[in-house]
């Protein structure tokens, strides 16, 4: 499953990357990495979550961007749920996921933007796949850095949610 994922995030890499040689006005990749807070219940066995992102902007109208993304983010384990599995001796659970998200990005001036997207998160461990949403604002600095919080939420029985915080290189 894992390489059927990573070839379609390459191909549609490839897709929008010769789309933007052919475009005018060009998009963007950026490349992030993503640090996170659990909320809700993931907060009970989760501290902090780790990731990183490939995103893609394409301007369809003024201060209006196409976005595409995918990512990889792993929802580290309290220490307390830690050693209650090694004393237990079973392993560990792997709480990760694959995201793949499409929205809208809009510039309200120069640097600052407010961001939607929907998607799927593929989640690890046979967890199948879950409904991905997360709305966000960000700054986009002079050199090629850009800066974003978001809340981020997998639903599927339940939900798995975070505030999680993006920092980009823009190429």
């Amino acid at each position: 499953m894992k390489k059927i994922i990573l070839s379609l995030l390459v191909l549609g890499a490839a897709t929008f990357s010769s789309y933007a040689q052919t475009s005018d006005e060009g998009g963007k990749f950026s490349i992030g990495v993503d640090a996170g807070l659990p909320l809700g219940d993931s907060k009970d066995v989760s501290s902090f979550v780790i990731g990183g992102s490939l995103k893609y902007d394409h301007p369809i109208a003024e201060n209006l961007f196409a976005t595409l993304s995918a990512g990889y983010q792993k929802f580290l384990l309290k220490s307390d749920i830690k050693d209650a599995y090694k004393a237990l001796g079973l392993e560990e659970p792997k709480l990760s996921a694959i995201p793949v998200k499409a929205g809208l990005k809009y510039f309200f001036d120069e640097g600052f933007f407010g961001e939607a997207q929907l998607g799927a998160a593929f989640l690890s461990d046979g967890g199948g796949t879950a409904f991905a949403y997360a709305p966000g604002v960000g700054y986009a600095f002079a050199g090629g850095f850009e800066a974003g919080v978001r809340y981020e939420a997998w639903s599927k029985n339940g939900t798995t949610s975070q505030v999680a915080l993006r920092l980009a290189y823009k190429f």
